[in-house]
């Protein structure tokens, strides 16, 4: 994707003042950080990620040497397993002769639009029901572009049969699905990026439930502790973290393991490796305007830092709708609130800082409403693959029985 420095000016013009300042503010950092050295973590919810193209954005980011690590949920990488986006044909299920009780609301039943060569190569992986291909090959509907690999025959199967087995693999090689699913991933996924490049791509454990058996397996792969403590010495490592889109961020904000706004004290009190967000660079990126409100009263006076003092709800006392994770990012001294949408603040925020350590993009995420956004969708449906499971074979092979509790190292 060519990059469009008019637009992205648009983009960011079309902030309003304070937002642009932070956006300023956080790209600087970044540059400032990767100049010397330095580790950005990117921490992203699921959908409007993948639709704004900001989860290929990332996986860029990753191949440029600009971020460092992800953690993100479990529908992210089920839609990463599946290519990111899919073109799907949506039905009427009743049309097909499909119980609508067992269907989703709105009775729709949805096919991944796939050719012949990519038929054929499904069929020498796993028995598709070609009478109900055939049925929709004739029913009516309509072409939309969805996250992939979700509610579409077969994709949406597949994906979920394919938990099972890299699950297998996982457990017996002591390594998080996100690792294992990654060795067959496309390079341009995240999970296909942290893969082959070293770098940690983790589910978050409040955005552990998402993506059917693939959420429920990357549940399984590793230890609740586990995931913890590696989501911990990832962040323990950032010097900026941006997030991106997301509504539950414990591990950042209230980890068991963090010591300077979460609940680390006891586990440093019992002995265990803990760290601190103290002089970290905390980047959100949000629509609420009530995350910078909650800034604004703490810079001001404190007075989420004095409702905890004091014991006091801090919805009453600050008079605001109050989520989980403001708390923890109102107190801390490096956030940095953008108000805007991630679909125009994400490719502002690449362009500054490729440009700024002369470094080229490959890809470039633009708005999903804009000519370059719908261009961009088509694209990276029409060019990220799926996981491709032989790949994942070899490379759990090679590792052997040697190869269980072996680290991301690089390949």
């Amino acid at each position: 994707m060519m990059v469009n420095e008019g637009l992205l000016q648009e983009f960011y013009v079309g902030l309003d003042e304070r937002s642009r300042l932070a956006l300023d503010t956080a790209a600087e950092r970044v540059v400032e950080v990767k100049r010397r050295g330095g580790k950005v973590v990117v921490v992203t919810g699921s959908g409007p990620n993948i639709h704004e193209g900001v989860t290929t954005l990332v996986a860029e980011l990753m191949s440029r040497g600009v971020v460092d690590g992800v953690t993100t949920s479990s529908a992210v990488i089920g839609h990463e397993m599946a290519g990111a986006l899919d073109l799907v044909k949506v039905c009427r299920a009743s049309e097909l002769g499909f119980d609508e009780r067992f269907m989703p609301r709105g009775g729709a039943f949805e096919f991944t639009c796939l050719d012949g060569e990519q038929l054929d190569a499904l069929r020498r992986e796993m028995p598709l029901d070609e009478e109900l291909l055939a049925r929709g090959e004739r029913a009516e509907g309509r072409l939309v572009i969805k996250a992939a690999g979700n509610m579409a025959y077969p994709m949406g199967l597949r994906n979920e049969n394919l938990a099972g087995e890299i699950l297998v693999i996982s457990r017996a090689l002591g390594l998080p699905f996100e690792t294992v699913a990654g060795w067959g991933a496309d390079r341009r996924t995240m999970i296909g990026a942290g893969a082959a490049l070293g770098l940690p791509v983790l589910v978050s454990i409040p955005q552990m439930v998402g993506s059917g058996h693939v959420g429920m397996a990357i549940g399984d792969s590793i230890s609740v502790f586990e995931r913890s403590a590696r989501i911990a010495e990832m962040l323990s490592s950032a010097d900026v973290i941006i997030e991106s889109a997301v509504a539950l961020t414990q591990e950042i904000h209230d980890g068991p393991f963090e010591c300077y706004t979460g609940h680390g004290i006891w586990s440093w009190w019992k002995g265990l490796p803990v760290f601190s967000l103290r002089g970290k660079t905390l980047v959100r990126i949000d629509l609420d305007e009530n995350l910078r409100r909650a800034r604004d009263l703490e810079t001001g006076g404190s007075l989420v830092q004095e409702a905890i003092d004091r014991g006091l709800p801090k919805t009453k006392i600050s008079k605001i709708p109050f989520r989980m994770e403001m708390s923890a990012f109102a107190r801390l001294e490096g956030s940095v609130p953008i108000i805007g949408d991630i679909g125009q603040v994400w490719p502002v925020l690449a362009w500054r800082v490729a440009g700024a350590l002369s470094l080229k993009l490959e890809f470039m995420s633009y708005a999903q409403q804009t000519p370059e956004g719908r261009a961009m969708r088509e694209w990276i449906t029409k060019e990220i693959k799926p996981v491709d499971m032989r790949l994942v074979r070899e490379r759990a092979r090679a590792a052997g029985p040697a190869g269980r509790g072996m680290r991301e190292a690089r390949p």
